[in-house]
């Protein structure tokens, strides 16, 4: 059994590994803790850029020969494969760590198997510590694991009665400058955001990052990182002009296989297959795309016919709404047609947090267990 001080090294991993978040793709983050033989915390590391040492490296460093008789804490379990980076199953057996402790198995073919090779040299393993925590804080990665698609994050911002935008179409702001100050934050921390061609045509948002820094491939001049622009225009109708295609972050435009031939400076244009049923294009085809492109995390930040197209595909995995103590009667919903008819087919959620961010409130909440999480077939 884990003891109180591994207990509390697996948090710590736990909030380290967070700290690797929107910098790590196409691999997991990953927290390690680092216990010499006393017990003492001798090292920590998390897994910081995809292509860099691993956090068991990183916290193994830190300990420097206080490892040798320790034990290891970590949050995912540690890779028996050689990459980019060697396996850190060998690293740990080399600095003689006699223990290990980690939280979730690695779902990954090509990497699990640490485990074994740990034990069978002799080295003590214990798994499951706080494991329903580290699998949150990896959610996205475990999912694209699991299913082969990203994780898909809806947010979208609302009035009290469910209003996203006024009977003329302005919309903003519904929000305070703290929500969408935390939106950047969920922009950070995804590989992508994706809206549709009709949230461009109202809003000409410009979907990078701002006010946060970080690190990574797709970091601007100011230091901050910023995931991939994604439009859905099946139509080809985007303006040169708009906001997207400004070179800040990259741009990828997807268009019908059918629609007329599209070339815009600044972007990538990708053609996929048209939705089987609705407007629009395939939801499953859209997401193997991306996925095959290395990308584990998507915000889905469109309007209420694109959140309804993945609601139906049944391709969201988190709701994260903002509501505003504001009253409208009248103008766009929050959400259209999901192919929802009747209260029995109601998409069942579960509250996971409600936090207050000035006057608004952010619900969090994720689909309820009974709930199928994984795309239909296309």
């Amino acid at each position: 059994m884990a003891t109180t001080a591994e207990a509390e090294a697996m948090r710590r991993a736990i909030a380290l590994a967070a700290r690797g978040l929107g910098h790590t793709s196409p691999n997991p983050v990953v927290g390690c803790v680092i216990l010499d033989a006393d017990g003492r915390t001798a090292g920590e590391g998390w897994h910081q850029r995809a292509g860099g040492p691993h956090a068991e490296v990183h916290a193994l460093r830190a300990a420097g020969e206080r490892a040798r008789g320790g034990t290891a804490v970590v949050t995912l379990e540690p890779c028996n494969h050689t990459g980019r980076t060697g396996p850190c199953a060998q690293a740990l057996l080399d600095a003689g760590i006699v223990r290990v402790v980690y939280a979730v198995a690695d779902p990954n073919a090509k990497a699990a198997g640490g485990a074994a090779t740990l034990a069978a040299a002799g080295t003590a393993v214990e798994s499951g510590l706080l494991a329903d925590q580290a699998a949150a804080v990896n959610e996205a990665w475990l999912t694209s694991m699991r299913f082969g698609r990203p994780f898909v994050l809806w947010k979208y911002a609302a009035t009290l009665d469910g209003r996203s935008a006024a009977a003329d179409g302005t919309s903003r702001w519904i929000t305070s400058a703290e929500s969408r100050a935390d939106v950047h934050r969920l922009r950070a921390e995804s590989d992508a955001v994706v809206v549709g061609s009709g949230t461009l045509r109202a809003d000409d948002p410009h979907l990078a990052v701002r006010g946060a820094s970080g690190s990574g491939a797709s970091s601007g001049s100011n230091g901050v990182r910023q995931p991939l622009r994604v439009v859905l225009d099946s139509k080809a109708t985007i303006a040169p002009d708009a906001r997207v295609l400004d070179g800040t972050a990259p741009t990828l435009i997807a268009v019908a296989e059918d629609a007329p031939a599209v070339r815009l400076a600044g972007a990538e244009t990708v053609r996929l297959p048209r939705a089987t049923s609705g407007p629009g294009l395939d939801i499953p085809a859209l997401l193997g795309e991306l996925h095959g492109r290395g990308i584990r995390s998507v915000l889905l930040e469109g309007g209420p016919t694109l959140a309804g197209a993945f609601l139906a595909a049944r391709a969201v995995d988190k709701v994260v709404g903002y509501l505003a103590p504001a009253l409208l009667g009248a103008g766009a919903p929050a959400l259209a047609d999901a192919g929802i008819t009747t209260i029995t087919q109601a998409l069942r959620l579960e509250l996971t947090d409600v936090t207050r961010l000035g006057p608004d409130l952010r619900i969090t909440a994720v689909p309820a267990p009974t709930a199928p999480v994984a795309p239909e077939e296309s």
